[in-house]
């Protein structure tokens, strides 16, 4: 990549109600810790109040997506998009979305296309013509999708979902000099005209461990699973540890399909050790009989272990149901939450996860959660149902492509566009595409509570310019 990696996910965050364009001068932002040198530039909003629902598509209809009469209209869900466009009256720029609407992930795909009607309906643009396309979940789906809108005349591709699929999309692409804006998080299929506009694991890691470094926190371990994910994850948090003064001292991984990581979980608390380390002790004391022995036995009464696991954070790379079956047997091994503050990535970003009293109090980084709260209610309320998590991204990105094409004449979908170094300001925080495809974006960092995620570090407003 033309710059550090490393020092380009340094970021930092703002909130916008919808998509915002920065301006053509450069913003800056406090780096992690850092004060910002130079005033940010102002914010120019390019999506208009929000206007009355879109109306729905069924198969065999082409429906307008404009402005309504202000009467929100109740409708049956959407289904599947037939190979048609939605095509507003005065289209000319062809946007070509590309989700799985069937197969195992058509309820994502599903909410995602939802939210991308949304985002072309708020938005205004009648010169966007939306492509929505089936991939099934499956690069060969994804293949024959994306040379189908190629061929129709597609001048930007939103999607697809999965790294598997980008990686078959993208040559086809890139022969007709079309960009693609993904919403996968791998970075081995970022660049060369791919953009990811998903959330990489590394940029959590970093925001989350210099937050905890900050807090004097400095030896870390990390329990995830052996996957792509949890090797990336492990990777950064051990990279990242040493540039801030500290150490990864403890790892354990556990497969992912494994219904029970108690031995993983029992092994990174050094449980047999401490444990161990506990009988000596109270042998010694037993041995010595005198009445401060006597005391310090009474202290150890109820005791398990001796000593800690010997790290200050333990980062979990896992989430939802799979976070609330791990969580429990933490203080379980004597990893206790008290004296080891955990923490986790984006995948904790679930309002569920304060039910599970051992995860209260932890950190983790992800997205300024307010205007992802408000895109949520306001999806709710027109679908009756709520969104995938990733559905944000998927409005977020229909929004973009409607403000890069809101000029006269041909739409700028060009790298020097979508590479603005002011970035951009959507429903998930600020972000900005750099050199290497990948999408620098402003995290804030959380705290699990019971009654729900509570931001304890917010985000800045802008960034600070790149540098290579």
């Amino acid at each position: 990549m033309g710059m550090s990696r490393r020092s380009a996910v340094r970021m930092v965050a703002g909130l916008a109600a919808a998509l915002v364009l920065c301006g053509l001068a450069a913003c800056s932002v406090p780096r992690l810790g850092g004060i910002a040198t130079t005033a940010p530039a102002p914010l120019v909003e390019i999506t208009p109040p929000r206007p009355a629902a879109p109306q729905r598509q069924t198969p065999g209809q082409t429906v307008p997506v404009v402005p309504t009469p202000p009467a929100v209209v109740e409708a049956p869900r959407l289904t599947p998009p037939p190979p048609q466009l939605v095509r507003p009256a005065t289209a000319s720029i062809r946007v070509a979305l590309l989700l799985p609407l069937s197969g195992p992930e058509q309820a994502t795909g599903q909410a995602m296309l939802d939210a991308a009607l949304m985002a072309l309906h708020e938005a205004g643009n009648a010169r966007v013509t939306l492509m929505p396309r089936d991939t099934q979940g499956t690069p060969e789906g994804a293949r024959v999708a994306a040379a189908g809108v190629l061929q129709e005349g597609a001048e930007l591709i939103l999607g697809p979902l999965f790294s598997a699929e980008v990686a078959v999309v993208a040559p086809l692409a890139r022969a007709r000099n079309v960009t693609i804006v993904a919403f996968s998080t791998d970075i081995q299929v970022a660049g060369d005209g791919v953009f990811l506009l998903g959330f990489v694991p590394q940029q959590q890691v970093d925001r989350i461990a210099a937050f905890a470094a900050s807090r004097g926190l400095k030896r870390f371990a990390a329990l995830a699973p052996e996957t792509p994910y949890g090797t990336a994850v492990v990777q950064e948090l051990r990279f990242a540890a040493a540039q801030l003064g500290g150490e990864l001292t403890d790892v354990a991984f556990y497969p992912p399909t494994a219904q029970d990581v108690m031995e993983q979980v029992r092994g990174l608390a050094r449980y047999q050790a401490r444990r161990d380390r506990l009988l000596a002790r109270r042998r010694v004391l037993e041995a010595q009989g005198d009445a401060e022995a006597r005391g310090q036995l009474n202290q150890l009464a109820g005791l398990d272990t001796l000593g800690g696991p010997g790290y200050d954070a333990l980062l979990i790379a896992e989430g939802g149901a799979a976070l609330r079956q791990i969580a429990p047997l933490l203080p379980f091994f004597d990893i206790d939450p008290r004296q080891v503050r955990f923490l986790g990535t984006g995948l904790w970003d679930d309002p569920t996860s304060g039910q599970e009293p051992s995860l209260v109090g932890g950190w983790y980084a992800a997205a300024p959660p307010d205007n992802t709260a408000a895109f949520m209610e306001r999806f709710t309320a027109l679908y009756g149902y709520r969104a995938a998590r990733i559905a944000t991204q998927a409005y977020d990105a229909v929004a973009l492509a409607s403000a890069l094409a809101r000029n006269e004449g041909a739409a700028d979908f060009s790298r020097n566009a979508l590479m603005s170094p002011s970035g951009f300001a959507g429903t998930d925080g600020i972000f900005r595409f750099l050199p290497s495809g990948v999408a620098e974006r402003g995290l804030a960092v959380l705290e699990v509570t019971a009654r729900g995620p509570r931001v304890i570090d917010a985000a800045a407003q802008t960034f600070l310019p790149v540098t290579n």
